[in-house]
């Protein structure tokens, strides 16, 4: 398995692999599309990342990055396919986050969820991320998010 920036090659798999959790669990919503249609220019020109996870010749997963006007990142669109859930894979994921957020000088991560996923809130939170208390919590561009959490780095 292997954790690789994005390229061009991988639109149709961010698609895809976005599409299939959010769709399994909400609805699209607008934002969803716009980062989902064009990751290089919702994303990476404004200065964000996207990494990707490769396993046999497929991609099985992927995280972005989105750059914060504080200099931190939004971890957001993380997700892992089906077949490779339980493999670690999402640690792997949540690591390079990490890593480049550290090599970027980033004070921060943060992200936003909802309290159905948890096993995704479990990994972020053995990963260092606490929840943000009310009055610390923007206004989100997700109908579905009751849940707002950060590292600091």
């Amino acid at each position: 398995m292997r954790i690789v920036p994005f390229e061009p090659r991988h639109a149709d798999a961010w698609r895809t692999l976005n599409e299939a959790w959010i769709s399994r669990h909400f609805a699209i919503e607008p934002k969803d599309r716009l980062v989902l249609d064009d990751p290089a220019g919702q994303i990476l020109a404004k200065g964000g990342r996207i990494f990707m996870a490769e396993q046999g010749g497929g991609t099985v997963g992927c995280v972005a990055m989105i750059a914060m006007k504080d200099g931190g990142f939004e971890v957001a669109k993380m997700t892992v396919a089906e077949a490779a859930r339980g493999t670690g894979l999402g640690r792997l994921l949540m690591q390079a986050c990490l890593d480049e957020a550290a090599r970027a000088g980033a004070p921060r991560l943060y992200l936003e969820s909802n309290s159905s996923l948890a096993p995704a809130l479990g990994l972020y939170r053995a990963m260092g991320f606490v929840d943000l208390a009310p009055e610390m919590r923007p206004p989100s561009d997700y109908a579905r998010v009751d849940v707002w959490m950060e590292r600091l780095l």
